[in-house]
């Protein structure tokens, strides 16, 4: 990837001797976070038998690939720059910037009951829960999954008209793919185009993203890493209702680094857009130490390692958790430490990143390692890029 250096003076007294110290200078960052990149990624992939990890960075005027192993066991194609990974639940923070996106157009309102888009739920549950609530998952408990009888459009709106919330809306969170789904389903409604046309057709291209997919193109295939399942066999994500909205985007590690570069610095991006990403970034709900915004989930920054782990945890993922609604709601600020996980059978991945300090990491691997063994990889890395101590500790 190519490295930039930025001189800092205001005055250049001589190109050269600033050429070369700058160059110098790049070598020696390139090395420095080599090490650290090397030091946090190579133990993970003999712990859990990782085939290859994709690993991009971004820092305030440099940009950083890392590539390890191989994006085909069979095949033994080196991951690069151009490896197609599935990222998963990240999908979720692309779901709600369109949805973002759709409420800075006019098209919606958060505030809206989920069943103004979709008549078929009129006399349901989706009566009295808002936009909001699906996008944040404080519905009421729409479970992780659907049912495994629940496979097609149908299924799914009979699915949503029987379904009762467990708990009042607005009190907890219980993370769901249904929910966020449905999220960004009904936003597509708004708008009058299916959820893949305005996907590829419209977010991918205003973002600047040129390979970033729900439905990567015939001649872009031999890109495509395959997954590896627990068993080790080859695997990719199989389809399933409200797949795209919830975990169908596949992309490379600097096309989901650019993603996260818009996150932090979006001045270049189209103005409703612009706007559409900073919501993303509001605080609606907050579950112990994590922020609940659109599809993000933040710390205040600095943030202790074990907070992050516990905002990570299975237990945040699979059990309900009590939420208190931020009233008002936090507006969007550059000292968070804004991240997500995602998975599918066959991959692994994790983006974090910190707008204050210009400083991110996206992490894609080609099969589903724990968690944990992410979020620490991924914190040591940016504690190192912050300068901060403690990024020399073991995993």
């Amino acid at each position: 990837m190519k490295k930039i250096c930025i001189p800092k003076f205001g005055i250049i007294l001589a190109a050269s001797i600033f050429a070369g110290a700058c160059a110098h200078a790049a070598d020696e960052d390139q090395s420095r976070i080599e090490r650290v990149v090397n030091a946090a990624i190579r133990p993970i992939m003999e712990e859990h038998n990782v085939p290859g990890i994709a690993v991009a960075i971004t820092t305030p005027g440099e940009r950083y690939f890392f590539g390890y192993g191989v994006a085909s066991r069979k095949s033994n194609a080196k991951v690069t720059g151009d490896t197609i990974f599935e990222i998963g639940s990240i999908s979720k923070t692309f779901t709600a910037t369109l949805a973002s996106y759709a409420q800075a157009k006019g098209a919606l309102s958060l505030s809206d009951n989920a069943s103004k888009y979709l008549p078929a739920l009129s006399g349901s549950s989706f009566d009295k829960i808002s936009l909001l609530d699906l996008g944040t998952y404080t519905a009421g408990g729409l479970p992780l999954q659907f049912p495994d009888d629940v496979n097609d459009q149908e299924g799914m709106v009979a699915y949503f008209r029987g379904w009762r919330p467990g708990y009042a809306t607005g009190t907890h969170r219980v993370y769901s793919n249904p929910s966020i789904g449905l999220f960004g389903y009904l936003a597509a409604r708004s708008m009058g185009k299916p959820f893949d046309d305005l996907m590829e057709q419209k977010l991918f291209p205003l973002l600047g993203l040129t390979r970033t997919y729900i439905t990567i193109p015939q001649d872009r295939m031999n890109e495509y890493a395959y997954g590896y399942s627990k068993d080790g066999k080859p695997v990719r994500v199989t389809p399933g209702v409200l797949d795209s909205e919830a975990y169908g985007v596949k992309t490379t590690a600097p096309d989901l680094l650019r993603f996260v570069e818009a996150n932090m610095d979006n001045a270049k991006l189209d103005e409703t857009l612009q706007r559409a990403i900073a919501a993303t970034h509001t605080g609606y709900y907050k579950v112990s130490d994590m922020v609940q915004g659109l599809g993000w989930e933040m710390y205040a920054y600095p943030v202790e390692l074990d907070r992050l782990l516990a905002g990570n945890s299975a237990e945040m993922a699979r059990k309900p958790n009590e939420a208190t609604r931020l009233t008002p709601p936090l507006v969007p600020r550059g000292d968070m430490l804004v991240n997500k996980t995602g998975s599918t059978n066959g991959f692994g991945a994790y983006v974090a990143f910190v707008p204050a300090k210009g400083i991110g990491i996206v992490m894609l691997a080609n099969r589903n390692y724990p968690n944990p063994a992410r979020v620490k990889a991924a914190y040591r890395i940016l504690t190192a890029l912050d300068g901060r101590p403690g990024s020399t500790s073991s995993r």
